[in-house]
């Protein structure tokens, strides 16, 4: 393949690169695909997909086989078409919905968008969608339904069998998030109980033949009751079907860098810089790693493109970044075309990898990096570093050129590091989370022996030792991650959610399991329904289920805007703070702006919150109190028992501040970071930890002796960093939780 030099040594035309010519413009004829015209009738439109040359074959597999497994490549069409096509054969009469789940809301809500304008109707009637805390449908009206994974799977809690759909269509299983891995695996579940319940299976080629070998139950015997529940000859196979769709219209060139980049951020606005001077039509899809990085891109582009407006080029550079932390609005402005004469570059993480359409998108620099999240149950504790990408993962972020024209992926790495460095497959989410939730949700759906549930990928088996051996014959054929499962039932456990023989505690842990939320948010909004605190502390839930409530930019900005909110007592005090003030200016989008708050997380915070109400209240949970109606802490018991409230479901991240200090020698203006250690340690892994208060905390600065926090990631030093922190009193967690920690005398001769 063609490689070229490092960004900035040479002009592009010295890369090797001709960007208005295919490299296989001889070669066969391409496949037709859909391009946003105006011009064309949306029938026209949707006739152009590759996708509809196989409308017939993919019904007549739907109609024969339980699991149809479609693989097909970006600009396919199958996320858009295959759900109308099962509304157009029918599979929606009786009251009957279609389904069709996204690992990521965006894709949820722009992909409803799109068919919703195909199918002529409003979006939320015929065509609707469903995201965390957003349900964009109507009851007997919608026929379609665009939703998450997790979405779906909490819908199991009130329907296990999911009665009111006829087929479920998960897209882009490939990406194998954790919602994905138990849905499918609760999917196959209930295949046995519903042979009638159609699923449709959108992956690449890596993962299509794997997922077809987990649905095939044609070997397995079917209950007597089952059997004669369907008709002679009615049954669809159980044996899944493949049908492979082509893609891209035009090819894609992929290019390499000769020498490896230094700073791939830097490489990555030179790249597109030097795209740009070759003043051709196409925009440009960057891929970085996090919001930090796609800003500091987008500030240095935008610089380039003030010096550029000088020259006589015919196209304007405009960049716009893209990335979950985006508000929703932000989000979907991306996806609109550039006004004429100007050339967008989209910044974005890997959240434009999958399921989304940048139209229009020529040229993608990849930085063949991401941020993935990594859990060590032997600590409790998660690592978000920047790894190498899969190239699975390579191939889907190149598959974003080539849609209306020869497309160029420029990956920022040489093509000896791409061979051989980089994995082929992305490690399961299942493999590397916290599995406290999923095995509190499973619990739930009645599915108490966890380790004999069928996961298509088992999490990782790290158990060691008498802790292997002990389990090993337990867990039988299915029994990896014995360690991750053990730390989830204890977390789950010491929080009141399950009893002494890990079923679902009965009110505690199923109230929980109710409630759209994490077992540490949901524990401490029911201890508050017990000490008559819920208003308050539903505010701080709330806050704490939005990306970030403080507005991007700078930081000494930001820091100021903090201070003049905060509180000895930590971050989850703070925040009710910025609610009162936000609440007190009657929800003023102008005092928000001037306080660098963002006024779409505050509007997102309170509809949460409104949300949250309605299960407590669906639950029986008394939310009156004296302490209600209080808009500011006059008394120090009313406090007391708010923080005590949090700490009730935060209990098991507790820290103690130790003597140590660490100073950084090269930086003679470093007054040093205070560590803390992490109080259950008990020795082992745990007690190794590292721990330091985030920057981004109220509470970086001060010393607090005793602290839960809510969330605590490693960095590329190795250091944990404690977010959302609370400070706390060392006896409330006896006071909290006697069956987890206890009071001992300190033996004078031990290291304090």
């Amino acid at each position: 393949m063609t490689s070229f030099l490092r960004p900035g040594q040479q002009s592009a035309s010295a890369f090797g690169l001709a960007f208005d010519v295919d490299r296989d413009a001889g070669g066969a004829g391409a496949a037709p695909v859909f391009n946003k015209n105006e011009r064309l009738a949306i029938s026209e439109q949707r006739r152009r997909l590759p996708i509809y040359a196989h409308r017939t074959e993919l019904l007549y597999l739907v109609e024969g086989h339980a699991t149809t497994v479609v693989v097909g490549e970006t600009g396919s069409g199958k996320t858009t078409q295959v759900p109308q096509y099962l509304h157009e054969a029918g599979w929606t009469q009786g009251g009957k919905l279609v389904a069709c789940t996204q690992p990521r809301r965006v894709a949820a809500m722009t992909v409803a968008s799109r068919v919703a304008e195909e199918m002529g109707c409003r979006l939320g009637q015929d065509v609707g969608y469903s995201i965390r805390f957003e349900d964009v449908s109507t009851p007997g009206v919608t026929r379609v339904r665009f939703c998450t994974d997790g979405v779906l799977l909490r819908e199991m809690m009130d329907d296990p069998l999911l009665l009111k759909y006829s087929c479920v269509m998960v897209d882009e299983a490939h990406e194998r998030s954790l919602a994905t891995d138990v849905l499918l695996g609760l999917l196959k579940k209930i295949q046995r109980r519903r042979p009638d319940l159609r699923v449709i299976i959108s992956s690449s080629t890596i993962e299509a033949e794997k997922m077809a070998r987990f649905f095939d139950t044609s070997n397995v015997r079917r209950p007597r009751a089952h059997a004669e529940g369907v008709q002679q000859g009615a049954a669809p196979s159980r044996s899944p079907a493949l049908l492979s769709v082509e893609g891209r219209t035009h090819n894609v060139q992929v290019h390499y860098l000769e020498a490896p980049a230094s700073d791939y951020i830097q490489a990555a606005v030179e790249t597109a810089v030097n795209i740009h001077r070759e003043d051709l039509p196409g925009d440009i899809l960057i891929f970085l790693t996090g919001q930090d990085e796609c800003e500091a891109a987008v500030k240095l582009l935008d610089e380039e493109g003030r010096r550029l407006q000088r020259s006589r080029l015919k196209l304007r550079m405009q960049a716009v970044a893209l990335y979950a932390g985006l508000p929703a609005a932000h989000q979907l402005g991306v996806f609109e075309p550039a006004p004429r004469g100007v050339r967008k570059v989209v910044v974005a993480t890997n959240i434009a990898e999958t399921s989304v359409t940048l139209e229009g998108t020529v040229y993608v620099i990849d930085s063949c990096f991401a941020k993935q999240r990594c859990y060590n149950p032997l600590t409790g504790l998660e690592s978000l570093l920047i790894a190498p990408i899969s190239k699975a993962s390579a191939a889907q972020r190149a598959g974003r050129a080539g849609r209306v024209r020869p497309g160029h992926c420029l990956r920022l790495c040489t093509e000896g590091d791409f061979e051989q460095k980089l994995p082929a497959t992305t490690v399961p989410e299942m493999q590397r989370s916290d599995l406290s939730g999923t095995v509190l949700q499973l619990k739930s759906l009645g599915i108490d022996n966890i380790m004999h549930f069928e996961w298509l990928a088992p999490p990782p088996a790290e158990a060691s030792g008498w802790l292997g051996g002990w389990l090993g014959g337990r867990a039988g054929r299915r029994g990896g991650g014995v360690v991750t499962m053990i730390r989830a039932l204890e977390s789950l456990h010491a929080l009141g959610a399950l009893d002494g023989d890990a079923r679902l505690a009965r009110p505690l842990g199923a109230q929980m399991a109710d409630l759209p939320l994490d077992p540490v948010l949901a524990r401490m909004l029911l201890a508050a329904g017990q000490m008559g605190c819920t208003a308050k502390v539903l505010t701080v839930v709330a806050m704490l289920s939005v990306q970030s409530v403080w507005a991007p930019g700078g930081r000494r900005g930001v820091d100021e805007a903090k201070a003049r909110f905060a509180v000895a007592e930590g971050d989850l005090v703070t925040y009710l703070n910025v609610w009162r003030g936000w609440e007190e200016s009657g929800r003023s989008k102008k005092w928000a702006i001037e306080n660098h708050v963002m006024h779409r997380s505050m509007l997102r915070a309170a509809d949460i919150r409104n949300q949250l109400q309605a299960h407590l209240r669906r639950q029986g949970i008394k939310q009156a109190s004296a302490l209600e109606g209080a808009t500011s802490f006059d008394h120090d018991e009313e406090l007391e028992t708010v923080r005590k409230a949090l700490a009730a479901g935060m209990f098991i991240n507790a820290a103690k501040l130790t003597e140590e200090l660490t100073v950084k020698l090269s930086d003679q203006a470093d007054t040093g970071a205070s560590v803390y250690r992490l109080v259950r340690s008990a020795g082992g892994s745990a007690a190794a930890v590292k721990l330091r208060i985030h920057h981004s905390s109220v509470l970086f600065r001060c010393r607090p002796q005793w602290v839960c926090f809510y969330a605590a990631e490693q960095n590329d030093s190795g250091w944990y960093e404690m977010r959302d922190v609370l400070a706390i009193e060392s006896g409330w967690l006896t006071e909290l939780a006697g069956h987890v920690y206890k009071m001992v005398p300190l033996n004078p001769q031990m290291r304090r």
